[in-house]
């Protein structure tokens, strides 16, 4: 389990703050973490969109030299480059900073569950997002706490990529090793067709494969673990959204405006 610290003062009142506003505190705090020289796994989202900016503004002002990021997604490489982060890819990540390599990566998270354990990539990034996360020395995650939640997959979608020869069958086989689970369902997910004719097509990641979502009454019960490895034994499927014992530090922005730490143990 996590420990929590004590939170921040809150600001001068002004009422509850917008679910936007405090996305921006967290991130804001969350940057506080860089370091001149570092490296750093940029996030995809609009949580992370805010650190991308406060970032660009702290390396304007020359407070931040000779940090640069290795994005997530091609929209968050799309806005570092627009505010300014220079950036590396990954296979060049750790040849730039020595042997530290990405020292530090910050993105949000659709769940935080009481391990720190989380729900990411319902935006479709799950893949990049956790290469890079998972190469980093720390991975800091943003949130405001209504992402906090009691279990895993207890407030939307699970993604899955799955490739997309044979997805209709790949889908098949994750419903299989939740079979018997009350209020399971899984399908492909969907968007409108660029032509305009009424019909939907396949989501598509930046990596040209498909995204599954696995939807859950009440969230996942049972050894989070154990449901990873089935999932990724089947043939089709690429990764998911579940990042297990991968967060070391969740920042969570109250609705006072107040700020909690909570650190892995």
């Amino acid at each position: 389990m996590g420990s929590a610290a004590t939170a921040s003062p809150p600001p001068p009142p002004s009422g509850n703050l917008t679910q936007d506003e405090l996305k921006r505190v967290a991130a804001h705090r969350a940057v506080e973490f860089v370091e001149p020289g570092m490296t750093l796994g940029l996030g995809t989202g609009s949580t992370a969109g805010h650190a991308l900016d406060r970032l660009g503004d702290l390396l304007r002002a020359g407070a931040l030299p000779g940090v640069a990021g290795v994005p997530t997604s091609l929209k968050t490489e799309a806005h570092a480059a627009r505010v300014g982060i220079p950036l590396l890819p990954l296979e060049d990540a750790a040849s730039a900073s020595g042997a530290g390599g990405i020292r530090l990566s910050i993105d949000g998270a659709d769940e935080v569950d009481p391990d720190l354990n989380l729900v990411k990539g319902r935006g479709g990034s799950l893949l990049r997002e956790k290469m890079v996360e998972g190469a980093g020395d720390r991975f800091v995650v943003i949130v405001d706490e209504s992402k906090l939640v009691p279990r895993l997959g207890c407030t939307g979608a699970v993604p899955v990529e799955v490739i997309p020869f044979g997805a209709p069958h790949t889908l098949g086989l994750i419903r299989k090793v939740f079979d018997g689970v009350l209020g399971f369902h899984a399908r492909l997910r969907t968007v409108p067709a660029p032509k305009g004719d009424g019909l939907d097509a396949p989501f598509l990641t930046d990596n040209g494969n498909y995204i599954v979502e696995m939807f859950f009454e009440d969230g996942i019960r049972g050894d989070l673990r154990d449901i990873s490895d089935r999932l990724l034994r089947i043939t089709g499927v690429v990764e998911h959204g579940m990042f297990l014992g991968m967060a070391t530090t969740v920042i969570v922005a109250n609705k006072d405006g107040t700020v909690t730490v909570i650190n892995k143990k």
